[in-house]
């Protein structure tokens, strides 16, 4: 149950990121998952123990670092275009 847990968190958290920054992650709810993943591996590693845990995030370290990992993507991705 705690997988099935820190994956709704994870994709709530993308998604969070996603409407903060304004662009859509790409892959859907697998996308946000991912940025949710990807976000938190960053934001724990920049800020360690900054605000409560929920599924195994630390939720405003993750939120931050999936916001810095949307927006470089879609940097990327908007030069390609």
């Amino acid at each position: 149950m705690g997988f099935i847990w820190s994956l709704i968190v994870g994709g709530i958290i993308g998604a969070v990121a996603g409407y903060i920054v304004g662009k859509d992650v790409p892959g859907g709810i697998i996308g946000n998952i991912i940025a949710g993943f990807l976000g938190a591996w960053i934001g724990e590693s920049l800020f360690p123990n900054l605000g409560p845990e929920i599924g195994g995030f630390v939720i405003i370290p993750a939120l931050i670092g999936a916001i810095i990992l949307v927006f470089v993507f879609s940097l990327i991705i908007g030069r390609k275009k």
